[in-house]
């Protein structure tokens, strides 16, 4: 084998914007399958990948599931470990967009029935290759700022109006709430730089009366080499803060803005439509020093095809993953133990 029929499960935001795209983009992946009952979603996937086989219910495509050689889930997170579960059963490879599950029972499962079968399982945590983690990333391995103390992450929006969706008026049972959903990324990105955690602090509110569940969070990590963790993540945030801020023994790194990738995913771009891709342009770049000098650091180009191009290569060459998914069980296990913080109004053994 040397290419990939790629079946896409779920074709929302995640699966139409953030999948297929990359998805597409990989010359050695097509999309071959979506799963929606949606009508125009179904029409939509058929005029962005023609000749793809659209079915209404991921049991009729695993029940068929011959020519397909990757699953992807893209669907709401309560139901990522059992389609997940169900695919794996079906003798396919799978990604699995983040969470990776709700609960850390469901998550270790995933991991014992990949190992089991001897299938490539991968966690679409794309924000590693956001370019200013990317940039963060290398300062830290270059020593560049010294020994970090503390690092500082956020993920804010200005949303006064909650848009009703089962994230906002769900429970935690189905994932719903900020901490799982943005967290996911963000403590995904501390733990990859800084290593193990041994403590956790979390505190979770509800500031939008039209919601069920949490829409602004703060979690405190302590890992076990000393660096100290702070993560944001708010949904009603009328100025926003800098999305990273590491501090170090000799110097620290500022960054505001989001990665570019999204915006140009959400506008219909591709990686592959031969313009730049994921660049920053010098007037939003992050600065590097200590007081009172500082020099404006070029953020490294974002990078999510690399997601998939390594993907490909662990189905098809038998390289890793791109994201091992005992990572995404830790991240997992941090994230009930954040909720279990702010329950208890106490820091937890992590």
């Amino acid at each position: 084998m040397s290419f990939l029929e790629v079946a896409i499960v779920g074709y929302g935001l995640a699966g139409s914007v953030f999948h297929a795209p990359l998805i597409a983009a990989e010359p050695r992946m097509r999309v071959a399958a979506v799963v929606t009952s949606s009508p125009e979603r179904a029409e939509h996937a058929r005029h962005e990948h023609p000749g793809v086989r659209v079915v209404s219910h991921a049991e009729e495509l695993f029940a068929a599931s011959a020519g397909i050689d990757l699953a992807v889930i893209a669907t709401p997170n309560r139901t990522h470990a059992p389609l997940a579960r169900l695919a794996l059963d079906a003798g396919l490879p799978v990604v699995v967009d983040k969470p990776f599950a709700v609960s850390v029972a469901d998550a270790e499962d995933l991991v014992a029935r990949a190992e089991r079968s001897g299938l490539a399982l991968s966690v679409f945590q794309n924000r590693r290759w956001d370019g200013d983690f990317r940039t963060v990333w290398e300062l830290v391995r270059t020593g560049k700022l010294g020994r970090v103390r503390r690092f500082e992450s956020r993920f804010e929006r200005w949303r006064p109006v909650p848009k009703g969706g089962w994230r906002e008026i769900g429970s935690d049972e189905e994932g719903a709430g900020i901490l799982i959903d943005l967290g996911s990324h963000l403590v995904d990105q501390a733990v990859t730089l800084f290593g193990p955690v041994r403590s956790v602090y979390c505190e979770l509110d509800r500031r939008r009366e039209a919601i069920t569940t949490n829409d602004d969070a703060f979690v405190a990590l302590t890992h076990s080499n000393g660096v100290r963790s702070q993560l944001w993540m708010n949904a009603v945030a009328p100025q926003l803060g800098p999305r990273f801020r590491v501090l170090g023994a000799e110097a620290g790194y500022l960054t505001y803005g989001l990665d570019p990738q999204e915006d140009a995913l959400r506008s219909g771009r591709r990686p592959d439509d031969g313009l730049p891709w994921g660049t920053v342009e010098p007037e939003r770049w992050g600065v590097l020093g200590a007081e009172p000098d500082f020099t404006p650091l070029p953020t490294a180009p974002g990078d999510y095809p690399a997601f998939y191009s390594a993907m490909a290569a662990a189905v098809l060459d038998g390289a890793p993953v791109p994201v091992d998914p005992r990572d995404a069980v830790t991240a997992v296990r941090l994230l009930a133990k954040a909720r279990e913080s702010a329950v208890a109004g106490v820091t937890v053994t992590a």
